[in-house]
């Protein structure tokens, strides 16, 4: 497939620690067509959620080149790069990050108002509805359980549309049926809206329901595992 919609190209990631430089990322080269769904799995440090962040251009690549939508994301400045995420991107964390003194539908709509969209809290409520929350739209995160949290963090990301949704360990913070619950809800927005999902996670059985795992370990791609899209062929 020649439409890409993410593609590194021999992208190093060298961060600075108490001790001098520290390389989190070497010679990573990876393409990810348009509608796939993108596994990242590795021991823990092996660089994955650093490589979600370069994906994603809350990390600046300190060698290579990173391209989201045929867009250069390590030229871009950070004001660039914002308006890029907040049009193009959706991401998900393993904490919710959700503001405290808003509503569930207000932290959905906040973002989208902010992006000058008009129907704001109309396709918050929307995607609300689709995560199961439409009786919780007016309680605070405070009232609410993690995960129903994480549900809120999926309709925010998933209200603007994205063309990539990206997500960081999305069940790592749930117990055994939530999470089962968010995995379903992910894909389930995958398949509604389109996008291209790639994924952090430590849990086999959502490594299994993508599409392609890449195996990380060292800074390094080890490998890689083909599922349902071999299946299809």
């Amino acid at each position: 497939m020649t439409d890409m919609v993410l593609s590194l190209k021999d992208v190093d990631l060298t961060l600075q620690g108490n001790a001098g430089p520290v390389e989190i990322l070497r010679g990573i080269s990876l393409a990810v067509p348009r509608g796939e769904t993108l596994g990242l799995v590795g021991p823990s440090g092996s660089g994955k959620s650093s490589l979600l962040m370069l994906l994603g251009g809350l990390e600046r690549a300190t060698a290579g080149q990173v391209l989201a939508l045929g867009h250069d994301l390590t030229a871009l400045g950070e004001n660039a790069l914002a308006r890029f995420r907040r049009d193009h991107m959706g991401v998900v964390f393993q904490s919710f990050h959700l503001i405290p003194t808003m509503t569930a539908l207000e932290n959905v709509a906040t973002p989208l108002e902010l992006a000058g969209r008009r129907d704001a809290f109309e396709r918050a409520e929307a995607e609300l509805q689709a995560v199961g929350l439409a009786h919780r739209m007016d309680h605070y995160p405070a009232q609410l359980s993690g995960g129903e949290q994480q549900r809120v963090a999926l309709a925010r990301a998933a209200a603007p549309r994205p063309d990539i949704l990206l997500a960081d360990e999305p069940t790592g913070n749930l117990d055994g049926p939530n999470g089962q619950a968010i995995m379903d809800l992910l894909f389930g927005l995958r398949d509604r809206h389109g996008a291209t999902l790639v994924l952090v996670t430590h849990a086999p059985d959502l490594a299994a329901r993508c599409d392609r795992v890449i195996r990380l370990a060292d800074g390094e791609i080890a490998g890689e595992d083909r599922h349902r899209a071999e299946a299809a062929e």
